[in-house]
């Protein structure tokens, strides 16, 4: 079993930034990928961005140029770097993992992005 913990969400405004952190632990070991995924009000869940355990990332058109995602493997930690932060960025951030054929999803965090 793999256990994420979210943080770092809250209110900012238009053009601020935020950085959201997912602690992992539990059957860590060689956890294949990571990412973060959000899910606004009537929204389907959309991914935001992926990691690999080499390094490699991928994005979302809709945050390319103004979030960054990265793990730090020494601390089990993944992050989300959001700058530039648009309303539209308003939803409910989750971190997720895959180790094998699981699935893991965190609580979430809220993320709000309004003046």
């Amino acid at each position: 079993q793999v256990q994420l913990v979210e943080s770092g969400g809250g209110l900012v405004q238009p053009g601020g930034s935020l950085r959201l952190s997912c602690a992992a632990s539990g059957s860590i070991f060689r956890l294949n990928s990571m990412g973060w995924y959000r899910q606004a009000p009537g929204k389907e869940r959309e991914l935001v961005a992926t990691i690999t355990s080499d390094g490699r990332t991928n994005y979302a058109d809709s945050v390319k140029g103004r979030f960054t995602i990265s793990r730090d493997n020494a601390k089990n930690t993944l992050y989300l770097q959001m700058n530039s932060l648009k309303p539209e960025d308003t939803a409910v951030y989750y971190c997720n993992a895959v180790r094998f054929a699981s699935v893991y999803w965190g609580q979430g965090t809220q993320v709000t992005v309004s003046s």
